[in-house]
Parts: structure tokens; sequence; C-alpha cells
């Protein structure tokens, strides 16, 4: 029985060590990489023979241990802003115009592997405060408690707005007396109905943009802060994402489907005007492959996502992504895209590369990551560029990562949850902050209790961080005094200024002056002729007001920017004239896009407007259709109301006298589409799905060839959207008049009507994977 013991502790130790295992060679440090959990492939090999002591066992790393861990490059390094016990699992953050910050954690996530106890009422904000500016935290609280897994925070002016897990529903909390303690709550924005979903699908965001908007991810909405209160916008195409968002300089977002294992999306065009994605933004030869510098064994992808030395190949769980704005770091990493994947235990740092209006996202590194991490706890989720210029980093430092509906008994993560022991570490959690060598901290802001015009300055900020917490105080505080300076910043002139703005400096006035409604022709015709790009897209965005108002003026004033050089500016053209219905507006679009036939960004932009009006016009559904699908499926509308209703009801579910079989999910109807045509030609007999009726259904093919094809095109898109679930994600085209034509062909000698037996031996069979 001993030596049974034996063989298995030593089988176990085998993995646990091989599992942890340190990859040398694709990373490089300025820090040790002596841990205590770390084993080299050297002691690995040698293991068996090691006494049993002088194994270290898998145990998790103190904050200093962990420090130790990252592997970053030359002249990078770590340091620690707030480690447990003052936080415990953190996942987001948000930080006031005096840098209080505010961290949300869900500390009832996946404390073991079914998930017990996930939806108790008993998650915090925790309040956190750096008193004497040495970069870490000293001072916390517990601001807000008795929370359903807060996922999103947004700080406007005093008040913190946060939405919880399965609600829509926002509220603003605020601190009177100066205690920590929020003792005031209120709703922002109520819809009073759960949100459906796991936790993992469901909003994240609260990103107040250039544009002054509000962005989330999930939801089909975007919203204004007007008069103390989130007004909804609705995006017809829908949103975009799951965990993580973020903008760059220009108002541009940067959403992720770490469920699609997309490590970016969204980013080519603001969701206002659609949907649109290439397919080739990156590449899935050099980007999607990532690096880790240990082991990870514990990935719900199983095998398959794993290489021969159980490192992950592939992002499966990209979120938490931020553009780097600040001024406390290397220049050659300000604009690039920095994105977590928790299971990998690294951030990938990518370049933004923009070429001829269509955007790119690069790889900086060859084989290796910016950030990654030997710490088998690490489990970046979120970053940021904060106050001080430098990127923050929220690291669960947890066990699970994966929520419980992928852990199931049985499946592969939790054969290696069970087998690590994961679901026993939990309850922590770090924010790290990454500085460079030599760095030295500034001055904290002090947005909150000042006049709106000692904001302005902070306008032309070098970190982006107080560009766009400057513009979102003094919008905020509606205050009018400051319009006058504005629009002189804004027109790229000193004025009352201490020196003469940077174009991003324009651009945040420019912008502000739009949040304070304060825009005129005056300022918008200015900054069409400025020299910077952005500038003149920025103003062809904000003009849009007056595109509204069909003013001819405006839209002559834009024709002037036609030949721009820029592609962006002629993008923006695209995206804000492209739905206009003036005949001015409408030749302004004609000629960029046959001057530039070949150039894809400017043709894609226009398809997706086109798409979105079709969206707000006809719905979601009919809207996503081309437009010859459309015209077949609303033809065939008429032909189903006025004929076919009679027998199958309005809404396909048959009727009480049961005359006829249900259409609504039917399979034979949507399975493929050469089975309804050959029922519709030629007529159905015999019992349906074990059921008789008292007629059978009669030969339509005395019709037309397009007739059939539209009442067919109908019936399948109408009757087919709560089809039974194995008939789900199944193609479900149009049928054409061309597809009638080749039935009717076939069939040429029949003369009788079908029986759902003849049907099944002609039909193709359902794929296996459904």
């Amino acid at each position: 029985m001993k030596s049974k013991n034996l063989v298995f502790f030593l089988v176990s130790l085998t993995a646990l060590i091989y599992a942890c295992k340190v990859q040398m060679t694709t990373t490089s440090s300025s820090a040790s990489s002596a841990t205590p959990v770390v084993i080299t492939q050297a002691e690995e090999q040698a293991s068996l023979n090691l006494p049993v002591e002088t194994v270290p066992a898998m145990v998790p790393l103190s904050p200093a241990q962990s420090q130790q861990a990252f592997r970053v490059p030359k002249g990078y390094h770590m340091e620690l802003v707030a480690s447990e016990p003052m936080i415990t699992e953190p996942v987001a953050l948000a930080w006031d115009g005096n840098a209080k910050m505010y961290v949300a954690q869900m500390e009832t996530y996946t404390q073991d592997a079914d998930g017990t106890g996930t939806k108790a009422k008993i998650s915090r904000v925790m309040l956190l405060e750096d008193t004497d500016n040495d970069g870490k935290m000293d001072k916390s609280s517990v601001f807000i408690k008795d929370l359903m897994l807060p996922r999103m925070l947004l700080c406007v002016n005093h008040e913190l707005l946060v939405n919880e897990t399965d609600t829509y529903d926002i509220y603003s909390y605020k601190d009177t007396n100066g205690d920590g303690v929020a003792d005031v709550k209120k709703p922002v924005y109520l819809v009073g109905k759960v949100a459906p979903g796991n936790l993992e699908h469901q909003r994240s965001g609260l990103v107040w943009n250039l544009d002054n908007y509000i962005y989330q991810t999930v939801d089909p909405v975007r919203f204004r802060y007007t008069n103390g209160v989130l007004k909804a916008d609705s995006l017809p195409s829908g949103s975009n994402g799951q965990w993580g968002l973020t903008h760059d300089n220009y108002g541009r977002l940067f959403f992720s489907r770490g469920g699609g294992e997309n490590a970016g999306s969204g980013f080519q065009i603001n969701p206002k005007y659609g949907a649109l994605e290439f397919s080739d933004a990156y590449s899935e030869e050099t980007f999607s492959p990532v690096w880790s510098s240990i082991s990870n064994p514990d990935v719900q992808g199983g095998p398959k996502r794993l290489r021969s030395d159980s490192t992950l190949n592939h992002f499966t769980s990209a979120n938490g992504q931020s553009i780097f704005r600040g001024d406390r770091l290397p220049s050659d990493l300000a604009g690039d895209y920095l994105i977590t994947e928790p299971v990998a235990r690294i951030i990938r740092r990518a370049n933004v590369v923009n070429r001829e209006g269509k955007t790119y996202l690069e790889n900086v590194y060859q084989n290796k990551e910016f950030i990654s991490s030997t710490d088998f706890f690490f489990r970046p989720v979120n970053t940021y560029t904060g106050p001080d210029g430098c990127v923050y980093i929220i690291d669960m430092n947890r066990g699970i990562i994966q929520e419980s509906n992928w852990t199931p008994k049985g499946s592969f993560l939790r054969d290696q949850i069970e087998r690590y022991k994961l679901d026993k570490v939990n309850q922590r959690g770090r924010i790290w902050r990454l500085v460079h060598d030599g760095y030295t901290r500034g001055p904290q802001p002090k947005m909150l209790d000042v006049p709106a015009g000692n904001l302005i300055p902070y306008l032309d900020h070098p970190n982006g961080w107080w560009r766009d917490n400057a513009q979102k105080q003094i919008v905020i505080l509606g205050d009018k005094s400051v319009i006058p300076v504005l629009k002189q910043m804004a027109k790229g002139q000193q004025g009352a200024l201490p020196k003469r703005p940077s174009a991003l400096g324009q651009l945040h006035a420019l912008w502000t002056l739009e949040g304070l409604n304060a825009i005129d022709k005056e300022v918008i015709y200015t900054t069409m002729k400025d020299p910077d790009p952005q500038i003149r897209r920025a103003a062809i965005w904000i003009g849009e007001m007056y595109l509204k108002q069909n003013d001819e003026e405006f839209i002559a004033k834009l024709s002037e920017l036609t030949s721009d050089a820029d592609y962006d500016v002629k993008t923006q053209l695209i995206l804000s004239l492209g739905a206009s219905k003036n005949e001015s507006a409408k030749r302004i679009v004609k000629g960029i896009l046959e001057q530039h036939a070949d150039k894809q960004m400017l043709v894609s932009a226009k398809a997706s407007i086109d798409k979105n009006e079709d969206i707000k016009t006809y719905g979601s559904r009919l809207g996503r259709l081309s437009a010859g699908d459309r015209k077949l499926v609303m033809e065939g509308a008429e032909i189903y109301k006025a004929m076919c209703s009679v027998c199958h009801g309005n809404d396909g579910k048959g009727l009480s006298s049961n005359i006829a079989p249900p259409l609504l999910g039917a399979k034979h109807l949507i399975a493929d589409k050469e089975t309804s045509i050959r029922i519709l030609l030629h007529g159905l007999k015999g019992p349906i799905e074990g059921k008789a009726y008292p007629t059978e259904m009669p030969a339509m093919k005395d019709n037309t060839d397009e007739w059939i094809s539209a009442v067919l095109s109908y019936a399948r898109h109408e009757f087919g959207a709560n089809r039974p679930r194995e008939y789900r994600g199944l193609p479900y085209p149009a049928v054409y008049p061309a597809d009638v034509k080749k039935m009717r062909e076939q069939h040429a000698v029949l003369n009788e009507a079908w029986t759902i037996e003849g049907l099944e031996k002609l039909a193709p069979p359902l794929p296996v994977n459904r």
C-alpha cells in the first residue's frame, strides 16, 4: 500500500512541476527570475531524484515574491499599488478628479468550481487613497457594500456611477460627510428588469469617450450624462465586445470578445454608424498566438489549446484592453494597444497602424509578450492609463479564472482545477503599476471643487487621463463663462492661455464646446481648415448637427474636403453624409467613392452606413439582409398574409381548428431550401411529425418561380427565428427563382403530392456537430 501511495505522489509531483515550469527561451527581464514556486527545466529533469522536502509546493506568492516574477522589457519594472487584505477580487477601477481610486470587487466570483454563492450580495466597492503621493495606497474604506458583483464604474464630479451584474440599472453613490462611505444613493438609469445571460456575457465599460457619449459593451445603447441622469441613445446595429473597453486620443473605441477568442474588435468605426469588421485587421498567424513564461494547463479549451510544452497557443480570454495615453513611460509606447490574457498570464502590446483609413493591430514583439509572469496565480483582467501617466494593471491573483458555467464535473478544466487545487486560492488581488527606470512622480490632480476656468489648461496636458477628466468635469459643471477661451483654444489660438495649444488640446477644447452645446459654424468652419487631419475629422463629426437640419451651406463647406489627403477625413465624410437624403450630400459621397473605388475602408464604410439605415427602417432582422433578400421577404409577406395565413395563421403557429400544421420552427420548411421548394411546388400529403391533418397541402406549381421564391423566403425568414435547437446555426438563406427553376425541372414529371418519407429520402442529413 505504501508503494502505491509513493507512485501516486511521484506522478502527481511530476505533473505539478511540469505545470509550473518556466519557458526560459521567450522572455527577458530586468528582475530576478528566482521565486519560491518557479521550477526551471533543469530542475524538472532531475526532479524525481530530489528529496521531497527540496521541491517547492505550488503555493500563492506574496506581493513581494510576485513582483519578482514579472518578465518585462529592459528598463521597465513593476511597482505594487495595493494588495490583499486592502483589496480582494478586484475587477475594475475608476479615479475621481482628485485621483481617489474606486475599486469594484467581485468577491463571490467562482469561489469554487461549482460557483457556490456567486449571486450572494456581499461584494463591495472600495475607496483607496494615496495620502503621501508615494504611489502606494495607504488609506482605504468600504465605499459601498452588499452589492451583486459590481462590474461598471464611472466617476462624475463627486459621485460614483455603478452597475451590478444581472441588472441594467445604474445608480449614483455619494459620500456627503467625508468619511469615505457612500451615504446617498440615487438612480441615474432604470430599466427595472433582470439582465439575462451568464455574468461573463454581460456589459462592461461606462467609458466617457471624446465625443461626450458614455459607452458600454454588449448592450446596444450608449448614454449622455444630462442633468444628473443618463439619457440612453440606441445603437441600431448593436454594440460589441465583452469584458473591456477603451478609446484612443481621437475617440476611436476598442472592444474585444474573449468568448470568440477575439483580441480586438469594433475599432474601425464608431458603433453609431454600424458594425464594420475586417478579417485581416490583425493576423491569425502572427497576432493570435500568445507566448507565456509559464505552463498554462488550466485552459477551458483543453489540450487542443496547448502546445507540447503546455503553454497556451492562442488568445482564449482576451480582455481588459487599454490604449496607453500617458506621459511617464517611453514615448514609443504612446498610442499602443494593451490587452490582457489571464489564462496565459500575459499582457500583449500591439501597434495600432492606420493604412488608408483602415486600422490594424500588429504585435510589437516576435514570439514573446510585453509583460508576462511566472506567478501561476497572476490573473490580469484590466489595464488603464493612470493619473500619474503610467500603466495600471488589475490582477485578481487567484486560482480559477473561468466562470463556473465552463467548469462542470468531467470537463478538462474541472480536472485541472481539482488536480492543482485551484479552488483553494481566492480572496486575493493586486493592483500593479508599470514604471520605467528613472521615473519620477508628478503632482496629484486637484480637479474637484475648482472653477471650470482652472481646468482649461489641463485640456492640453500631455497625459490623456488629465485631458479626459478636465473635459468631463467642465461639461458636468456646465459653466458657460469658459466658452470664449474654449473657442480660441479650439481654433488653435493662444489667447488667454499660457501657450499655444497642441493639436490634442485643440481637439479636447472642440469637444468640450460640443459638450456645453456651444458649437457654432465659425468654430466648425475654422477647424475644417486646420492643418491637423484629426481636427478636420472632428469638425465633420461634430458638424452632423447641421446635417440633421439639412443645412445647404454646411454641406457646401463639406464638399471642399472631398479632396482631403487624409483617409480618416474622407472616411468621416462618408460616415457623416452617407445616410443623408440631401441630394448635395449624396453627390459628395458618390464622388468620393467613384474616385476611390479601390479603397476598402471607404467602400466598406458606406456599406456599413447603408446596413445601419436598413436596420433603422426595417428592424434588426430584416435590416441585416441584403436589399435583394429583403425585397423577396417583403413580397413574400404580402403573399403569405393574403393566402397562406388562412390555414397556417398569421404568426405561423397554426389555427385552433388544426386544419394545417404550424410553420413556426417546422423542420421541413427551414432545414434545407430544396425540401421547402418541393413541398410548395407539388404539395404534401399524409401524416406530418406523426400527426394527420384533414386536408393536404395543395400544389402551387402553377405560380411563377418568383412567386414561390418570395413566399418561401418570407416563411423561412419569419418562422425560423424560434426553430428547434437541432437546427440553430444552420445556413438559413433566402430562396431564389433559380432555386425554384432547378427543382421544377428536376421533378417535371411528378404529378402527385410528396410525403414526409419521400422528402426525407432526398433531403441532405443535418450536420453531426449541432
